[in-house]
């Protein structure tokens, strides 16, 4: 029984290999393009994985739109219910929408859900339109911003994230926009927790899937984006007690995939921050949350060799599997 034990797992690891070895053959990148973890508290970079790549944001960028929505209401030149017109150039935006016909409007509070849900490329024009009195000028704005903030990699062209290949960012910068938003704008800071809500009587629901509470780690914010130029990424921020991380992911090939690694970072960056001795390495992480099915296989489509370096390091190495990938996944 032994024997058949052993050839049993030998020939479930094989088939393993083979698998991560064609996904990889197939897509010819690792699992995402990019990768970071910061102490939401200190700045502090807990991980960081190719954190300085340049790549398309996606809808990422909304991040700033939304920054600089948050500034306005603070500074009270707008208002939640503030009316918000949609332009021939807002509706002419393409999906992500809300399919609002040129001539409407939308309150600044519907504006902003509609923007964290429903990541609406229409209401990201129209707010920027009325903030900045015109696009051009309030993507001026954005950049500014995004200097202030040390966003050096950084060039937004657009407010929603539409694919553009001179619009670039990293996953270094837009975990400090993130900081931003919650160190800068706590009092709104909430509003990315919105799992869902009704709009026209449709409902709109986030696209974030880590939204909630996952054990003792709840994730409470803040975007997702999707481009096929950078794949689904993530920034996502949570708590832990009185500890809260902020993760970035890019290059994911399926949400379901960058959520799963996003949480193995969360995972990972709590317990370096705890201390933790027992099961701290990123091994023992991932075969926990597989053995709760919480991943399989194609969440974290590897290859072969970074596999057994996962699994069979006697040391278990911090970082391993993270910063061991080597991509060509830089479009």
């Amino acid at each position: 029984m032994k024997n058949l034990s052993f050839i049993g797992l030998c020939l479930f690891v094989f088939v393993e290999f083979c698998t991560a070895a064609a996904v990889e053959a197939a897509f010819g990148y690792s699992p995402l393009s990019a990768a970071i973890v910061v102490n939401a508290k200190t700045g502090e970079i807990i991980y960081s994985y190719n954190a300085d790549l340049q790549t398309q944001p996606a809808s990422l960028a909304k991040m700033m739109t939304l920054f600089l929505t948050f500034k306005a209401l603070q500074q009270k030149k707008i208002s939640p219910m503030t009316l918000i017109h949609i332009s021939s150039n807002a509706a002419s935006q393409k999906p992500c929408t809300l399919g609002l016909a040129a001539g409407k409007t939308i309150t600044v509070r519907n504006a902003i859900l509609a923007l964290i849900t429903k990541s609406a490329n229409d209401v990201a024009v129209a707010l920027a339109e009325h903030i900045g009195k015109s696009e051009e000028k309030f993507v001026s704005m954005m950049n500014r911003e995004a200097r202030r903030l040390s966003m050096s990699s950084t060039v937004f062209i657009n407010p929603s994230g539409w694919k553009n290949p001179r619009q670039l960012s990293t996953v270094r910068d837009m975990a400090k926009l993130a900081r931003a938003l919650l160190l800068e704008y706590p009092s709104y800071y909430h509003l990315f927790s919105t799992k869902q809500f009704v709009f026209n009587k449709q409902l709109l629901k986030n696209h974030n899937g880590l939204l909630g509470r996952k054990g003792s780690i709840i994730v409470d914010g803040i975007k997702t984006g999707f481009l096929n130029a950078s794949g689904f990424n993530l920034a996502a921020s949570a708590f832990k007690g009185k500890k809260r991380l902020i993760v970035v992911v890019f290059g994911g090939k399926t949400p379901k995939q960058r959520d799963a690694w996003a949480d193995i970072l969360l995972q990972k960056g709590f317990m370096r921050l705890s201390r933790e001795k027992k099961g701290s390495s990123l091994r023992e992480t991932i075969m926990k949350m597989r053995k709760r099915r919480v991943l399989s296989l194609s969440d974290y489509q590897i290859s072969p060799g970074i596999y057994n370096r996962i699994y069979n390091s006697p040391t278990g190495n911090e970082g391993v599997g993270i910063e061991g990938y080597k991509t060509n996944y830089a479009r």
